[in-house]
């Protein structure tokens, strides 16, 4: 039997300016007909837009979260689904969501049918660097997964690499592709970013997607194989608005616990064990 293989398109996209609802819903339009001008129906399984891809990223967006909010169902929903129905195809989407206990930055995925197949809510606020978000967002509470093609796939949203255990959780679920849709400014923590997406993937045996924005200021977004080395290596974009498009299968990862068997050879009692002092 053929192994079934994930089509992936990987959206590393311009967002302009958006601090109104009406400048949200004309951005959320023109992406729908840029997606649309790219896309055949049926051409590939699985769209992927960085976080927040819904409106800018900035302190002064940040001060029109009460106009840009939106529900599970709002205006960014509307737009995907209708995308997601006509094309045949998932997608998974970033916008500020507006939960019943406060405001989350939410990733929410769309199945080919246009119906919600649930959503992933930030687990850590970043305050640093560029980032400061702990004013206007809470962390989430809880894991999704959702199987496509074969694979267990799992989104995150930026600051969440930097926390192994989340990691260390998903592939104790069976989860083989991270969809790890960030909004990296090149601040100071930027130069950090590419080492944390290859130790996580290789440390976990995981597929990884590590998606950016574009623009000057952002760019850099990272396809990690499950083992990445001197012949299969990580590819990274440039700073370029582009539509990347991208193939991954299960055995992939499961080729990569061949090489270094991390999972198979990984203690389960550090905690437990004596700290000796010279």
């Amino acid at each position: 039997m053929t192994e079934a293989v994930l089509r992936i398109l990987a959206c590393q996209i311009t967002i302009p300016e958006t601090r109104t609802r009406v400048a949200r819903d004309r951005h959320l339009a023109d992406l729908a007909l840029r997606l649309r001008s790219r896309l055949k129906p049926g051409e590939f399984d699985l769209i992927v837009l960085p976080e927040l891809s819904s409106i800018e990223y900035s302190d002064a967006a940040f001060g029109c979260l009460d106009e840009l909010e939106e529900s599970l169902d709002g205006p960014s929903f509307e737009t995907f689904s209708a995308i997601a129905c006509d094309l045949g195809v998932a997608i998974a989407f970033g916008f500020p969501r507006r939960g019943s206990s406060g405001r989350h930055i939410c990733q929410a995925v769309i199945g080919s049918d246009g119906r919600l197949l649930g959503h992933y809510d930030k687990l850590h606020a970043a305050e640093f660097g560029a980032s400061s978000e702990t004013a206007h967002f809470r962390p989430g509470d809880h894991l999704f997964a959702f199987d496509l093609k074969g694979l267990r796939i799992a989104p995150v949203i930026c600051y969440d690499i930097r926390f192994d255990g989340l990691f260390a959780r998903l592939a104790r679920e069976g989860v083989d592709l991270v969809l790890h849709c960030g909004a990296y400014f090149r601040d100071p923590s930027f130069h950090s970013w590419p080492h944390f997406v290859v130790t996580r993937a290789i440390e976990h045996n995981l597929l990884w997607l590590s998606l950016n924005r574009a623009g000057s200021d952002w760019g850099g977004s990272i396809w990690c194989p499950a083992h990445a080395d001197s012949e299969q290596p990580e590819v990274r974009l440039g700073t370029d608005e582009i539509f990347w498009h991208l193939h991954a299968r299960k055995s992939d990862r499961l080729a990569a616990s061949g090489k270094i068997p991390i999972g198979r050879d990984r203690r389960r009692d550090y905690d437990d064990l004596v700290l000796m002092r010279g």
